[in-house]
Order: structure tokens, then sequence, then C-alpha cells
């Protein structure tokens, strides 16, 4: 039970009459009521939870459980797709490496190494064009969009572009890793280098491999293969691997279908079982408490009395034969046996309040009222009638219970004090209970966080209260009195 302090001024509980039930909390610049005790504004503590009819769990249904099964499966299938998607291109990208890696080496094997010459290596016209004439005789231009012959300083031997040739450029690590291992480096380019400049396209493959001259110098073959068999292949991949995921989700899902509609019907039975459990506690609870009540009313409650009328008329008689002492004795017994009468008939009212439930909440209060026998303690009763407050059931009992605990309290431990308890309708849907006191009052939060074996139904009152629509605080203060106040609203206070 978590309190929650606040700060709203309250006055001093007034004596003589009810507390103001439209606003709890008037101002403190108001008349005095009660001298002294009108200076002490004890704030407001809320002792109820804050409770919601949304705190309590949905009921199962079937349509919802299916449909958060089938936004998971789209979701899965989304993140799969890609998943998929990054995976595909991946793996297209490798292969597209591969093959143009491939590619690369049957060229600069079979047409690159057999045309190289001195003359070439020399930057010779003539030597250059016959080159270019061999490459466009041997290259398919759809595949093989670029070729380039570089010598290891930089300089551009030959190119498919002219204006690259005769130009020298600063080798890049690939390059250089390229001749210096000698390897073939294969790599997807994205055209950023300055060498790049008359190439279309956001990317391409690119392929560096050495190549050599009769006399054994190193050149560098380099050539660029379309990116476009890639797109196509990463498209091809990511549809096959799309279609074994999504095949597989829907198998899941026909699968797990009829295994959840298994569960959820399974689920329901023991919902509607255990709700039906718990109505069968509270009814039975009802009934023996019901039980106990006529119990003690027929059998202990009926033989007390006639033991009181018993013991006071043989007290009579023994006043008349003029033995006093016995007299005083037998009347002390039968004082004694009318105290546990009224006891057991508070306890009576306290286990099944017959008002409440017969003749509604007002007249339970009034017995409530009548019920209290302590020394120095007035109760003053203020309610609307039953039509103008019209409370639902569980409200009756509620503020029943409220109001049972809280002119207790008063009269165990107020001391000698007015109580006055009011009940009225504050709005079109609200209904308020103030049970105020004039008496000694207590520290609430201190209470409230570690109450002492007398104030222990506090802690009981705040679990009471702690239902949808309905907030019970206290605005109390040692010697300031108590005032308690139970606000219910909406469907908690009042019959549709």
């Amino acid at each position: 039970m978590g309190t929650d302090p606040t700060t709203e001024p309250h006055p001093a509980p007034s004596p003589t009459g009810p507390a103001p039930v439209g606003d709890p909390a008037p101002s403190p610049t108001g008349p005095d009521p009660v001298g002294d005790l009108a200076r002490v504004e004890p704030a407001w503590v809320t002792v109820s939870r804050t409770v919601t009819a949304d705190d309590d769990p949905p009921p199962v249904r079937p349509r919802r459980i299916l449909a958060q099964l089938a936004a998971g499966v789209l979701a899965a299938m989304v993140l799969v797709g890609v998943l998929g998607a990054v995976a595909a291109s991946t793996l297209a990208e490798r292969e597209a490496v591969n093959d143009a890696a491939s590619m690369a080496g049957v060229i600069a094997e079979a047409v690159v190494q057999p045309a190289m010459t001195d003359a070439l290596m020399a930057g010779d016209p003539e030597a250059v064009d016959d080159f270019d004439r061999t490459m466009s005789r041997s290259l398919d231009p759809e595949t093989v969009v670029r070729v380039k012959l570089w010598r290891p300083d930089g300089y551009v031997l030959y190119a498919d572009e002219p204006q690259l040739i005769g130009r020298t450029f600063t080798l890049d690590d690939d390059q250089r890793e390229a001749l210096d291992g000698p390897t073939t480096v294969a790599e997807i380019s994205t055209l950023e280098a300055s060498e790049n400049q008359f190439e279309q396209g956001d990317k391409l493959v690119e392929v560096y491999r050495p190549v050599w001259m009769p006399d054994g110098q190193t050149a560098l073959f380099e050539i660029y293969v379309s990116y476009e068999p890639v797109a196509k292949r990463t498209g091809q991949l990511w549809r096959g691997f799309a279609g074994v995921t999504a095949s597989s989700l829907l198998l899941f899902v026909l699968i797990v279908t009829p295994l959840v509609l298994a569960l959820l019907r399974r689920l329901r039975r023991a919902e509607v079982h255990r709700v039906a459990l718990l109505q069968r506690a509270v009814d039975a609870s009802s009934d023996e408490r019901r039980r106990i009540a006529a119990t003690l009313h027929d059998g202990p409650v009926q033989e007390l009395a006639a033991t009181s009328f018993t013991v006071a008329g043989a007290s009579a008689t023994a006043a008349a034969h003029g033995d006093a002492t016995l007299a005083r004795d037998l009347g002390a017994a039968a004082g004694a046996v009318r105290a546990s009468i009224r006891s057991l008939r508070t306890l009576l009212v306290d286990l099944h309040p017959p008002a409440l439930s017969r003749s509604g909440v007002v007249a339970a209060l009034a017995d409530l009222a009548q019920s209290v026998r302590a020394e120095d303690v007035v109760v003053r009763l203020d309610t609307d009638s039953e039509d103008e407050l019209a409370l639902t059931e569980d409200a009756q009992r509620l503020v029943h219970r409220v109001a049972q605990e809280c002119v207790r309290n008063a009269a165990r431990h107020a001391g000698p004090a007015e109580v006055t308890l009011t009940l009225h309708r504050t709005g079109p849907e609200t209904v308020a209970l103030d049970v105020v006191d004039d008496g000694l009052g207590f520290d609430a939060e201190a209470v409230l966080a570690d109450p002492e074996p007398g104030h222990l139904g506090t802690r009981l009152l705040a679990e009471a209260a702690s239902v949808p629509g309905a907030r019970l605080r206290v605005a109390t203060a040692p010697g300031a009195g108590t005032h308690w106040r139970l606000d219910l609203d909406g469907p908690m206070g009042v019959r549709a």
C-alpha cells in the first residue's frame, strides 16, 4: 500500500457538524470554529493506491492472440527479408568478384601476356594501337567496361579511354599489393578515385593482376566488369531465399495455429473455472458469515439475554430478602452479561450487517452510529437518502466498511470526541463519505509507514479502498483531530 502525501491545506475538523462535502479543503482564512485547533492545518495524505480498470488483466481473446501471432510472423518475415536481402547482396558480390578475378586471369594469360612488347612498355604509339586492336577483338564490351595497363610507377601505358593514356596516377594500396605479391586483387569499386573520372555508374567490379614483358619487366593489368550481373544475381538469390523462408514460416503458422487455439481454449476454460471458484469462495464466505451471525443471534445471544433476566430477577429477590451483598453481586453479574450481549451484537453487525443488505447503506450507518458504546464519544450522522445516493452494492459495502473502521478507530483512540459521519452526493457520478472527529489525532505518515498494533486497521482500510473509482484520504495531526474522506467516482459510486 503506498502513501501519497500531498500538500493540500486542510482545516481542523469541526465538532459541531459535518465537514463540507463539496470541497474537502476549504480556505484556512474562513471563520475559526474551534479556536486553537483551527490554526492547525494538517495536509491530506492519500492512503489508498490508485487503481484503474486497466490494471486488471484483460480476458483472453483468441482473435487477439491470433492477430499477435500473425503480426509476429509478419515482423519475422520482414526482418528475415531484410537480412536475406543483405546476405544475398553480399553473396552475389562475392561471386561476382570471384568470377571477375577468374576472367581477369584468363584474359591476362591468353590475350594480354602474348601482346606485351618492349615498345608497348616504352609507350610507343604504334605499339599502343596494336595492343588496342588486340583488346577490341578479344573482349566483350558489355562485360568488360574498362581496360588499363599500368607501369609500376603509375604511368598508364594503355586504356580503352584514350584520355587516360600517358597520364600518371599514384598507385593505391590494392594496386601495390597486386604488384608486390604478385597476386590478383578483386573488389567492388565505388569509382571515387581520380583515375575513375571517365567510368560511368555507381559501382563496378575492379580487378588488378600483374603481367610481365618478355624481358621480365612487370606491368599491372586492370579491368572493370559491369555491376549489373551482381544486381541480377542478388535478386535471384533473394527470391530463392525469400521463397524458402516464407514457405517455412507459413508452414510454421499452419502447424502452430491449431496448437495455439487448443491452448487458448484450455486457458479460457481455466479462466472461467478460476472466476467461478473465486465467486464460490466469496459466496461461501458471505454465507458462512451469515450462518455464524445467525447462530450467535439465535443461540448465545438469546441464552445470555435469558441469563441476564434471570440474574437480574435473582438480584431483585436477594434485595427483597435483605441480602444486599448478594443483590449487589448479582446486579454486577447481570451488568456484565448485558455488556457481553452488546459486544456480541456489535460483532454480529461486523459479521453481517442486516440493515445493509435489507435496507441499504443509510440504515446500516444509522445502526453503526447507535452501536458505538464508548465513554465521552458522540456520533452524529448526516446523509442523503438512499434514492439520492443510488450507490451500487460494491460501493455500499465499501462505504460501510470504511465508516465502520473510522468510527471504531475514533471510539478507541480519539479520546473524548464528537464524531460526525456524512455521506452525500457531490456530483452526477460522485459520492463522498466524510468521517470527522475532534479528538487526539495522529501522525498519518508514521502510522501508515509502520502501524502500531492498534492502528493495523488503517492499512486494511487502505487496501479495501484500493479499487477502481475509489480514493481514501486522511487529514490529521497530533492534537488536530482526524478527517477521513472516501471519494467514489463513476461506476464504482452510482448505479446505472
